[in-house]
């Protein structure tokens, strides 16, 4: 538990517990801010822009910290964009990669918002909508990573981007519409090996003699991040660097000097925060059986377990000396609402050594700043969403998401109908 500690100790657990109740999720700033910096390290040779992928994690006070350290945003819907306008980012700071029709956004398009085209129908509508305006295009380079194919976002098991044969197709609607095509974007997903990210930025930049006009290749997020002790995390600076000599090749045969973006998510935010939750019920299922801890958050408010079998680890707040292994169970009323799963098998229960717990005693699920609170089953069985907390550099605790409240939930419901 060293390492979660160093965001959130037992006092400072108890004070929180104490005033906002549980579950919450607690953000250390200095551990975002050291991270940004990791990020805005890496190795680019003619210029480089990092974008946080705000799906991740999509509170306002985020967004603001990593757009103050020089870090823009990537939308992934032009809900997102909106929202990242309202948290106060420059449009000029925002790139959109969405499924939507550019007609669903055309006025962020004007407000100068980038956007990428992820296929040839959305390019075309796009053309139509903006001619004789630049735009991005967003390539499948025919590889991709990820633990399982709910995380892969490249390659013939993904339908993100077009697909890397189509060019000719890209160039025929660019010419159309007499549109510049200045950016390459690829993300393969949740990998982090630097000979795969290599090997993208090689299978993207195969087609750059096609793109005369471009002048930024966007290789996407998905540096990998050790959640678990037998997991090994991204080295930017190894990534970077192997990234780097593929651009300085094309520099050489053609005199380019292309500029890189990436959009990390889950490097910039994964191990930054914890959620907060307390242990409610203690229960078992015989000698032969296994033991739970149920506690009082649920895959309403941590998914990832349930649909990606992601493991996170577990700490717990206790003194006792005696150890045991346990289930952790979330508390809706759902068999998958499991918090321990075996690695990228939802439905397979792997059990953790845990000190013995009282009721009441509190637990950290830890590496929960990535599409955690972002992505939860909202509301399932009516719980609200958990309360969101930032302890800044100096110790201060900083509310940043309110605790929903149960009439929240229902503000839309249309009520007194007769039926």
């Amino acid at each position: 538990m060293c390492g979660y500690m160093a965001l959130i100790d037992r006092e400072t657990a108890q004070k929180i517990a104490a005033t906002y109740g549980t579950p919450v999720y607690v953000y250390s700033e200095a551990a975002l801010r050291r991270t940004a910096e990791e990020v805005l390290a890496f190795p680019a040779p003619y210029g480089f822009k990092a974008r946080f992928a705000m799906k991740a994690a999509s509170t306002a006070a985020i967004l603001r910290l990593f757009h103050s350290m020089g870090i823009g945003i990537d939308a992934s819907s032009g809900f997102e964009a909106r929202r990242a306008l309202l948290a106060g980012i420059p449009p000029t700071e925002i790139s959109l990669s969405t499924q939507e029709l550019p007609q669903d956004f055309a006025d962020l398009i004007r407000l100068g918002i980038h956007m990428n085209a992820c296929s040839l129908d959305q390019l075309e509508c796009y053309g139509k909508a903006f001619p004789g305006t630049e735009i991005g295009i967003r390539l499948n380079p025919g590889a991709g990573a990820g633990h399982n194919n709910r995380t892969n976002t490249g390659g013939v098991s993904s339908s993100f981007g077009i697909w890397h044969e189509y060019i000719d197709r890209i160039l025929k609607i660019a010419a159309d519409y007499s549109l510049q095509i200045v950016r390459l974007h690829t993300h393969i997903g949740s990998g982090g090996d630097p000979e795969k990210w290599q090997q993208t930025a090689m299978l993207s930049l195969d087609s750059i003699d096609r793109f005369p006009d471009v002048h930024t290749v966007d290789l996407g997020g998905g540096f990998k991040v050790a959640r678990m002790p037998d997991e090994k995390q991204s080295d930017l600076q190894v990534v970077g660097n192997a990234v780097r000599r593929v651009f300085e090749d094309v520099y050489r045969r053609t005199g380019r000097k292309l500029r890189i973006e990436i959009e990390p998510g889950t490097f910039l935010m994964a191990g930054n925060a914890v959620l907060l939750t307390r242990i409610q019920d203690i229960v078992d299922t015989g000698s032969a059986g296994l033991n739970f801890l149920k506690v009082d958050c649920g895959m309403n408010d941590i998914l990832r377990p349930s649909i990606y079998g992601a493991r996170h680890g577990i700490s717990l707040f206790s003194d006792a000396a005696e150890e045991k292994s346990y289930v952790v169970a979330g508390h809706c009323c759902e068999s998958g609402d499991i918090l321990t799963p075996a690695a990228g098998e939802p439905e397979v229960l792997e059990p953790r050594t845990l000190p013995v717990p009282a009721l009441g005693d509190l637990l950290l699920i830890e590496s929960a700043g990535a599409y955690c609170s972002s992505m939860p089953a909202k509301n399932y069985n009516s719980f609200p969403e958990a309360p969101e907390l930032m302890v800044r550099c100096n110790g201060e605790l900083l509310l940043i998401r309110r605790k929903q409240t149960l009439e929240q939930i229902i503000e839309n419901e249309v009520k007194d109908l007769a039926l």
